[in-house]
């Protein structure tokens, strides 16, 4: 069984957890080390079985918290190496809140690192991770998909982003999605209560989801965990 928690997921910070028998990985970092450990705690998650941490692009609100967690974790990093370029560079930068924490050039050194690249599965303990490239407005985006095993069914979680501004992309329905977790809800643009009944209305007619499973990602607490 395969279990997926979203410890925090918004334009302030975004961070999850997938987590099998034998293997956790982190999976973003956009908020503080000691948060992102307190929320593990509190959803029954032990930092120190953590094996890796995934970042999928360099905004700010996913890579935050990663030299904090890298250094005192001590485990492997796996990041594109264009997303790594732009992390080194947002951490020494004048600009960077960050900045006074990697006067040190070593700090902004990520001593474990493996770079990869879409379209090339990798492998983090006994999950095998299949990375893709998205659009978005990021130097090397990528999402992604857990490879499922030979006998595994091919459905699992789909995620989407429902804003008010009606050029914003609404990509929703899978039909082999067994959850559907809205996610990264703007603060500025949104409202929970205007997602969920946006996200009723696109699927009406056409839920396939198991159980109706229709769950909404919060920035402030983490989610219950899926288990697939």
């Amino acid at each position: 069984m395969v279990r997926m928690t979203l410890l925090a997921s918004g334009s302030r910070g975004n961070t999850a957890i997938l987590c099998s028998s034998g293997t956790s990985i982190l999976i973003d970092a956009g908020i503080s080390c000691r948060e992102t450990l307190r929320r593990m705690l509190r959803v029954g998650e032990d930092p120190s079985r953590l094996s890796a941490i995934i970042i999928t692009h360099e905004h700010q609100d996913h890579i935050s918290g990663l030299g904090v967690l890298a250094r005192k974790l001590k485990i492997p990093v796996y990041i594109t190496g264009h997303t790594h370029q732009e992390w080194q560079r947002w951490v020494r930068g004048p600009a960077s809140k960050q900045a006074e924490l990697y006067e040190d050039d070593d700090k902004a050194y990520l001593e474990r690192c493996e770079h990869f690249r879409a379209g090339e599965k990798f492998q983090v303990g006994n999950i095998e991770i299949f990375p893709f490239t998205i659009p978005h407005d990021a130097v090397d985006p990528r999402h992604l998909r857990r490879a499922p095993g030979e006998r595994e069914p091919e459905h699992g979680v789909g995620a989407a982003e429902l804003a008010r501004e009606p050029q914003r992309p609404r990509p929703l329905h899978h039909r082999g999605a067994a959850f559907l977790v809205l996610a990264h809800l703007s603060e500025a643009n949104n409202h929970p209560a205007l997602a969920r009944q946006a996200a009723e209305r696109a699927l009406d007619g056409r839920l396939n989801l198991i159980q109706n499973r229709l769950v909404l990602a919060s920035q402030t607490e983490p989610m219950e965990a899926i288990r697939l």
